[in-house]
């Protein structure tokens, strides 16, 4: 059945109201200071990671990362770091307790049999990392974290693929719920934006819009997008990491909550670009492939399989203290962020249209 995004919505954003969420600034419901604790974080150097670690050492525990010292080497130098690969073998953590584990960088069955297995008997809490993309499908709205999981596929799968990430992700949450019993937590977060995102899904919006001119809009200005800015992200796996939270949790802002219409009108705001929009009909943009390509990020069609894409519910995670700092900010930050980056990282992000690709499409749209 066909779902009419705009009647989703209406649904979407009065359970929102119900359950208390709002998209504003806010503070995060911080542990009080209490016992340090042992944590291992296994990765540390990426995209979330980085903030995780700012936020726990704030607290005051002890940490210890586990990567292949490839990404970002000597980042946090003052931080105990061990050098193994996921596929193993793990022996530099044998022999070895933490309090608690955080999980980011587990993709494959295999890494969390080896991981889980090993740390099984030498940690309270394990809590991983995983995707919206671990659901069978995102078509209706409101999805919550019992809806069924994706079929594991490729269970041998050395790559990861659009067709495999949602079942590896889900074999993957499994393993560790078998493993840890009560003992465990699951993040599921959506698109992970804000400082440091390398993806440029949600950076070349703002980015976008700060050069000015002419900008191709995806859809209408009403359609809904879902995200979770990274340091709302950090201080929530912190409340995890310091209260032992366990169970499943959704991390992305409440369904609703934000437009695409609000995302470019506020970057517009914030870089003060005259930029103007002219908007393509899903129509359009499924007859170009421009989602397929990675030319137009962050943005799901509100009519087809992909309807509840951005209407996923947070409630779980916003009853255990989950909180959203404004757009403005994670916008304003962004772009700070990405004015520091690297010449060939600005000159080319990784997602979203080229300027060429752009003004063909735009003269086709005139058209």
């Amino acid at each position: 059945m066909t779902i009419n995004r705009r009647e989703a919505l209406l649904m979407t954003g009065a359970a929102a109201l119900l359950a208390g969420q709002t998209f504003a600034a806010q503070p995060q419901n911080k542990s009080k200071p209490g016992k340090p604790l042992s944590v291992l974080i296994l990765g540390g150097t990426g995209i979330s990671g980085p903030h995780l670690v700012r936020e726990l050492r704030d607290g005051g525990h002890q940490l210890t990362l586990l990567n292949r010292g490839k990404r970002n080497p000597g980042l946090f130098k003052d931080i105990e770091t061990l050098i193994g690969d996921r596929n193993g073998p793990l022996d530099v953590l044998k022999g070895r307790d933490w309090d608690v584990v955080v999980d980011n960088s587990g993709y494959f069955p295999r890494q969390l049999k080896l991981s889980t297995e090993l740390l099984k008997d030498h940690t309270q809490h394990y809590i991983y990392v995983s995707s919206i993309s671990a659901y069978a499908d995102l078509t209706p709205p409101g999805i919550d974290e019992d809806y069924k999981l994706a079929p594991l596929t490729e269970p041998d799968a050395t790559e990861i693929s659009n067709d495999n990430y949602g079942g590896l992700k889900a074999a993957c949450e499994q393993i560790v719920e078998k493993t840890f019993g009560e003992r465990q937590a699951v993040i599921r977060p959506s698109y992970i934006v804000g400082p440091g995102d390398s993806s440029d899904r949600f950076t070349y919006w703002p980015v976008r819009v700060a050069h000015g001119g002419e900008v191709l809009a995806p859809g209408t200005a009403n359609d809904t997008v879902q995200f979770i800015d990274v340091r709302d992200m950090a201080d929530f796996m912190r409340a995890c990491v310091e209260r032992k939270i366990k169970g499943r949790y959704n991390l992305c802002n409440p369904p609703g909550s934000v437009t695409m219409g609000e995302l470019l009108e506020t970057s517009k705001r914030v870089s003060k670009s005259n930029a103007t929009f002219t908007w393509a009909s899903q129509s359009f943009i499924e007859q170009q492939k421009l989602i397929e390509k990675g030319e137009i990020p962050i943005w799901a069609p509100p009519i087809g399989k992909e309807a509840g894409a951005t209407l996923v519910s947070s409630a779980r995670a916003v009853a255990q203290g989950l909180r959203f700092r404004d757009l403005d900010t994670t916008i304003k930050d962004t772009l700070a962020w990405h004015n520091q980056r690297p010449a060939e990282e600005k000159a080319k992000l990784r997602a979203g249209l080229t300027a060429e690709r752009e003004a063909e499409l735009l003269k086709q749209l005139k058209a």
